[in-house]
């Protein structure tokens, strides 16, 4: 009887050290764990070939938070991909959305790497469709989404403005506000730090590429809408005299609606590239997608999007989903293309999915830009390309 007197007062005093670690602890882990393979073709006359990805955001995300009284709080949260065929020897600690912050009645203000006001603001109607991957369908709609960096390298040369036709991007050193929220209104603002410069002479003026973008979003019940500017200053170099400085600058809008087990999203976006003094390339794209919900684990869905022919006068912009330019050629005609997915997913659990589907891109007779994520650029103007996979998901 004494040594389980003993047994269970040992127990209670490492209990209590336990228990009031915990209660003062904030520290939360998550995350989710992705895999997707599939068989892609890769153009005319090229092999096919099979691919395995860890596309849909794979992370674990550690955030916590300090309450400092007077409704304050300080938090945080490092965010890293992660890469379960353990290929990416890159990654690194807080690669994805990850900052540190100070929220209150004032709205919340943080510092690091976040998704941008407009990748938000077009989130809103992104619907149907996986983002990134084989299966993805953001690189014909806006130029791709995820990680970028716009922040100049010293010496590393002029043109600093990475992944420039990106318009759904997760930018690096953001400087961020999100107002509070107004009967589900939440305004949001950001612009990336310069971090460093060229060296200026007499006909080099310095450059600083950065981020500047704005949205308002609204998310009610069955409604979801999002609306944003954003700028990318400096993003690209033409030296004639002092001149280095050449912008682009977009508008997008998105919009969801949930019909019971329906949900329907659309989104449009129209960009405006500077690729020279008096020289500028635009692009519109916008697409329309559906998610339906069946009865059980099993859900529909679909999204096509549409890439309009180039307008203005300006150059082309490289990149998956970049822009074919016209140059002093009046008739930009064939420089658009579209693209379409379709998919079904069984959810074993809330946690626990996979999906299944089928994506193909097809270019315009003038322009070959737009291509299933993960393959090569593409050798002949005109080209299709398309790709067939499964993707498994699980949150923790």
């Amino acid at each position: 009887m004494e040594k389980k007197l003993m047994a269970l007062a040992v127990a209670g005093a490492l209990a209590v050290p336990a228990g009031a670690f915990a209660a003062a602890s904030s520290l939360q882990i998550s995350g989710r764990l992705t895999y997707e393979y599939g068989y892609s073709s890769q153009g005319d006359n090229r092999p096919g070939a099979d691919i395995a990805d860890n596309p849909g955001g794979s992370n674990i995300r550690f955030k916590g938070e300090e309450k400092l009284g007077g409704g304050l709080s300080a938090w945080f949260q490092c965010e890293t991909s992660t890469d379960v065929r353990a290929l990416d020897t890159s990654l690194h600690f807080c690669s994805r959305n990850s900052a540190i912050g100070l929220k209150g009645a004032f709205g919340n203000i943080h510092f690091g790497k976040w998704d941008t006001p407009m990748k938000r603001a077009l989130n809103a109607g992104t619907v149907g469709a996986e983002a990134t991957g084989m299966l993805g369908m953001s690189f014909i709609a806006f130029g791709g989404s995820g990680g970028a960096q716009a922040t100049n390298i010293p010496g590393a040369g002029l043109d600093q403005g990475a992944n420039r036709q990106r318009w759904k991007r997760r930018e690096s050193s953001l400087n961020y506000y999100e107002s509070p929220k107004f009967s589900n209104f939440q305004v949001l603002a950001a612009f990336s730090t310069g971090n460093a410069a060229t060296s200026a002479t007499n006909n080099q003026a310095n450059t600083k590429p950065r981020v500047i973008s704005f949205a308002g979003v609204y998310n009610n019940g069955p409604l979801e809408f999002g609306i944003g500017y954003e700028k990318h200053d400096e993003f690209g170099a033409h030296q004639t005299g002092a001149t280095i400085d050449l912008d682009d600058d977009a508008w997008g809008v998105g919009i969801a609606y949930t019909f019971g087990q329906v949900q329907v999203g659309a989104f449009y976006l129209d960009a405006t590239y500077e690729t020279g003094p008096g020289a500028e390339s635009t692009k519109k794209t916008y697409g329309i997608g559906v998610d339906w919900r069946l009865p059980g684990p099993h859900k529909l869905s679909a999204q096509y999007v549409k890439a309009d022919d180039t307008g203005g006068n300006g150059g082309s912009i490289g990149g998956n989903g970049g822009v074919t330019g016209c140059g002093a050629v009046p008739n930009c005609a064939d420089t658009g293309g579209d693209a379409y997915t379709l998919g079904y997913t069984y959810h074993f659990s809330k946690r626990t999915s996979v999906l299944l589907g089928y994506t193909r891109y097809d270019n315009d007779s003038r322009t070959r830009v737009y291509r299933v994520g993960n393959i090569g650029s593409l050798g002949v103007n005109g080209e299709s390309s398309s790709a067939y996979g499964m993707l498994w998901k699980h949150n923790y």
